[in-house]
């Protein structure tokens, strides 16, 4: 037995085919047809504008990081052999100092605990004679 697909004419299929593209380009880039004619009509999503702030931050065109080529020198000259030692001293003083809070914290917190306060045991107490409230004395 042989299958017969369905023939389909040439204008359904080349309007199927064709807003399957729109459908597909529609998720590339940063266009969007169906938000764009939203945001016409004004059904679309509000945008904000940008702030000054973040308009000054960002640099004009976001394009790629250039990899594999060299950038220009440093923006600070490396140190001496002078100011690393110097750097490596200040730091040599510094943990010295956290060390030696650190003793220090450690040692005050070596206190034992303080003794528990000790309160007077409750004698229970005698209950109270039930009176007819009806009698009088």
């Amino acid at each position: 037995m042989r299958i017969q697909f369905p023939t389909v004419s040439r204008p359904p299929a080349l309007l199927l085919a064709l807003l399957v593209a729109a459908n597909v380009t529609a998720c590339a880039g940063g266009s969007n047809p169906v938000r764009d004619v939203a945001a016409a009509v004004g059904a679309g999503p509000k945008t904000a504008p940008t702030p000054d702030f973040v308009a000054r931050s960002r640099p004009g065109s976001l394009d790629y990081m250039p990899i594999g080529r060299a950038e220009e020198g440093r923006p600070t000259p490396a140190r001496s052999a002078a100011e690393v030692k110097a750097a490596e001293a200040e730091l040599d003083a510094l943990r010295a100092r956290n060390e030696a809070a650190g003793t220090e914290a450690a040692r005050l917190g070596g206190t034992p605990p303080p003794e528990p306060v000790t309160l007077p045991v409750n004698t229970p107490q005698k209950p109270a004679r039930k009176t007819n409230s009806n009698t009088t004395r």
